[in-house]
């Protein structure tokens, strides 16, 4: 007689199976994130881009024509950004070296003195050998007097060389930089522009030459699968129905999500011009240096849900800080970032997409989390289109619908939809256990 696996012992099973089987796939999807990323990218481009393809075709362009035209106009933005990004990064790195790392030293200093202040104040002794910016200015008002009258230099030692720190020293020279009484904030920031040796210049621009190389090659790649997916987009609808015909799955929902995806992605891009704009037009207000980069930044982050507009954020917060000093000041450049997200993303974007891409706050927090550990950026940046997909595929199956039902964002009122969701999932799971039990008494009985 054969041996009859326990129901729980069986549903045991199966779960595990199914946790194996996940781990395997998310293993997979990160192993091939070299073919997948690109797939991903060109498919999402082609889905934004599909519209200009419509319109050019309605307007009797040929269809080669046309889908080379919105492969131009596409890869045109794209690399305009970039260029402008590129650029606006450079002037960030010359005003840092001409203006931001004194500024950034002085900061440094004067906050070296205030701790130095509260810990005199509170009684706390220094480390030994540490010396105050007071005792150090006690140490160079002693030291000029002991030179001779007039400010005559120092006897040198005849075989002394020529160079600037062994040679003829003047009374003037001993509060440079590069003198004897540089302080402990000054060595500490000379050591660390030095450690910027040429041996690390080097090694940080052949890595940048070899991902310049790979980001080229990856973009002839998604430049080549944009234009083969806007020639045959066409036909996706009439090879779905003939699939559904030829006993295959009924992939007519997933051409839909591939809709509702299209219009997300385009009303992402109109909510982050908007955030762009908005975020300069503050930046250039409040008189920060490259307000152009700011909003450029708030942009590109702004498709990142949840997290990006706050990490665009923090630089011109910081800015801010660095160049005025001023708590209150960059407390309003944080509030008016916090205003145009929340009117954009908490309001307007909510109510330009519908109920109908409602997904959990939280479930959206843990897919950028998710897909950004499995395929970096891009990942982060395609979490709500991924989970979209992700929730469509969980819906057609009558054992994981459950799934698509727990990642659904919960509002006081259910849709139409939303209902006949949940009573799809509930009579499918009893059906499914009815079945079950049905088997087991089969087996019983034999």
């Amino acid at each position: 007689m054969k041996k009859v696996q326990s129901p729980k012992a069986a549903e045991a099973s199966k779960i595990l199976l199914v946790l194996a089987s996940a781990v395997l796939v998310v293993a997979g999807m990160k192993a091939a994130a070299d073919f997948i990323v690109p797939v991903l990218l060109a498919f999402f481009i082609a889905t934004v881009s599909f519209p200009i393809t419509n319109w050019l075709r309605e307007h009797g362009f040929p269809r080669f024509l046309a889908v080379v035209v919105t492969v131009l106009v596409d890869f045109a933005f794209l690399a305009g950004v970039v260029v402008v990004g590129i650029i606006l990064v450079s002037e960030l790195q010359t005003k840092w070296s001409n203006k931001y790392q004194f500024i950034t030293r002085d900061r440094i200093t004067v906050m070296a003195e205030s701790t130095s202040s509260l810990m005199d104040r509170w009684g706390i002794k220094e480390a030994e050998g540490a010396s105050s910016p007071a005792e150090a200015s006690g140490a160079d008002e002693a030291l000029d007097d002991s030179l001779p009258s007039g400010g005559a230099p120092i006897p040198v030692p005849a075989d002394a060389d020529n160079s600037p720190v062994s040679g003829d020293v003047v009374a003037g020279d001993l509060h440079s930089p590069i003198g004897p009484q540089t302080d402990g904030v000054d060595m500490l920031f000379n050591q660390l522009l030095k450690s910027l040796s040429v041996g690390t210049v080097w090694a940080l621009g052949t890595d940048f030459l070899w991902k310049m190389i790979s980001f080229l090659g990856t973009s002839f790649v998604v430049l080549l699968l944009t234009v083969f997916m806007l020639s045959e987009a066409r036909m996706f609808g009439r090879r779905f129905n003939a699939i559904c015909e030829a006993q295959g799955p009924n992939l007519q929902r997933m051409l839909s999500a591939t809709k509702d995806i299209q219009r997300y992605l385009g009303i992402k891009t109109m909510i982050s011009l908007m955030t762009g704009f908005l975020a300069g037009m503050l930046c250039w207000g409040m008189g920060l240096d490259l307000p152009l980069l700011w909003g450029i930044l708030a942009f590109a982050l702004n498709f990142i849900p949840a997290v990006g507009s706050v990490i665009a954020g923090i630089p011109p917060v910081l800015l801010s800080l660095l160049l005025t000093g001023d708590w209150k000041q960059a407390t309003m450049v944080g509030l008016g970032y916090l205003l145009i997200n929340g009117f954009l993303g908490n309001f307007l974007e909510p109510m330009l997409l519908g109920r109908r891409f409602g997904i959990s706050t939280l479930v959206v927090v843990i897919s950028v989390i998710f897909w950004g550990w499995i395929w970096g950026p891009v990942g982060m940046l395609l979490a709500v289109p991924l989970t979209m997909l992700l929730k469509v595929a969980m819906d057609n199956s009558s054992d994981f619908r459950w799934i698509a039902v727990a990642i659904s964002k919960e509002n006081k009122g259910f849709g139409v939809h939303d209902e006949k969701l949940i009573k799809e999932a509930v009579q499918t799971a009893a059906e499914s256990k009815r079945k079950k039990l049905a088997q087991q008494d089969g087996h019983l009985e034999a």
